[in-house]
């Protein structure tokens, strides 16, 4: 039997399996897609946006590596919402009130706020088209690709890397499920993005709020997305439309976004909360 955890942030749910446990290394050491697929399966497994497995870090520059993997099998390079809950976990166990989990993008700097906040350092967004990265040169502020019929009044996306590629659409209102999930899916399978995207359409209510909803890649509509938040932000920055700090409202509630300067990290800080632990079979 393997232990895990429930635990979201802002409705973006995760199994975690802490692999220093005995039977959960064996588990780490033997993930499949299959077992993934089952794992995420809200109605013959747990049920979650994303499955994380904790490993102890091999080198002294981080406290843990934290492996992530989408309900479809594939592995992510990011998840802000997930890298919180994770420092949630740590902080309480080390008695610290600031730690370091590596993942594929790096390592990301995480620090316990009041009133139960975390705040992730996410890292200096990736810009150039072969980081992010698209199949063709082009310019990522505003992309020139064709994406069909259905886009025809949108105005050119931009894309951004912050571990992950997103795409991400500035809209005069966000869709509903239906509209989101077509567009979405269409995005994210466009041979622009030889690593498929995730997809964000962002409605700017003012400098410093944006409303937000997010496809993500390999998981479909999720309640939030810090690292799409992340990459919200720094898109309507470089389009001029909002300031370096400001409130993305997503379905599941309110992430703060900044992002000091070009060279800088963007920092990301929000709530975690612990649903209930259990034991895979």
């Amino acid at each position: 039997m393997t232990g895990f955890i429930k635990m979201h942030g802002l409705g973006n749910d995760f199994v975690i399996i802490d692999s220093q446990d005995g039977d959960a290394a064996n588990l780490s050491a033997k993930i499949t897609e299959e077992r993934i697929k089952h794992i995420c399966n809200r109605h013959t497994g747990v049920g979650c946006d994303q499955l994380i497995i904790l490993r102890p870090s091999p080198f002294e520059d981080a406290d843990i590596v934290m492996d992530i993997y989408n309900p479809d099998g594939s592995r992510a390079g990011a998840c802000g919402n997930a890298t919180r809950c994770v420092a949630d976990l740590l902080c309480e166990r080390t008695g610290r009130d600031a730690v370091i989990i590596r993942t594929d993008f790096g390592l990301l700097e995480c620090r316990k706020e009041e009133n139960g906040l975390y705040t992730v350092n996410m890292g200096v967004p990736a810009l150039d088209w072969q980081s992010i990265p698209l199949a063709s040169a082009m310019d990522t502020r505003a992309l020139t690709a064709d994406f069909g019929a259905d886009f025809k009044d949108f105005s050119a996306p931009s894309t951004v890397s912050m571990g992950n590629p997103h795409c991400v659409f500035f809209t005069p209102q966000v869709p509903n499920d239906a509209i989101l999930t077509a567009l979405g899916r269409q995005v994210e399978h466009h041979p622009l993005f030889p690593q498929r995207t995730n997809v964000e359409f962002i409605t700017v209510e003012n400098r410093s709020r944006l409303r937000m909803r997010v496809w993500e890649r390999g998981a479909g509509i999720t309640a939030a997305c810090g690292s799409g938040a992340c990459a919200a932000l720094v898109a309507a920055v470089r389009c001029g439309l909002a300031d370096r700090r400001a409130d993305l409202v997503l379905d599941g509630g309110v992430l703060t976004i900044e992002w000091p300067s070009d060279a800088q990290g963007v920092l990301m800080t929000g709530p975690v909360t612990r649903v209930f632990e259990g034991r895979l079979t």
